[in-house]
């Protein structure tokens, strides 16, 4: 048998990758898992996320003026979806993109 895990712990991790787009106007990237919002880093990270499925992982640009490139995905059960590739649109305004890699 297992030994019970210490309160916001997880096994199980999404590796994201944000890319910057040609224009950010000082923008910052956002991740928000399950509503929770997060800062986060150009390039590629792992997220803790819960080992139940149906996590849904978010990322967003602010620049302190106004928030855009807003995109979501909805990860499953273990196994599935644990890469995932977001890109802003090339303009800052209007909604990104959040899909799954396969590699």
């Amino acid at each position: 048998m297992e030994a019970t895990q210490p309160s916001g712990t997880t096994k199980r991790r999404v590796e994201l990758r944000i890319t910057r787009p040609p224009f950010t106007w000082f923008a910052r990237p956002t991740v928000t898992i399950d509503g929770v919002g997060h800062p986060a880093q150009w390039g590629s990270g792992t997220w803790a996320v819960p080992d139940a499925g149906g996590t849904v992982i978010s990322v967003y640009l602010y620049n302190r003026v106004w928030r855009f490139g807003a995109a979501e995905h909805t990860v499953g059960g273990p196994g599935t979806d644990d890469r995932l590739v977001y890109r802003a649109g090339v303009l800052p305004f209007g909604g990104g993109r959040l899909v799954a890699s396969a590699t």
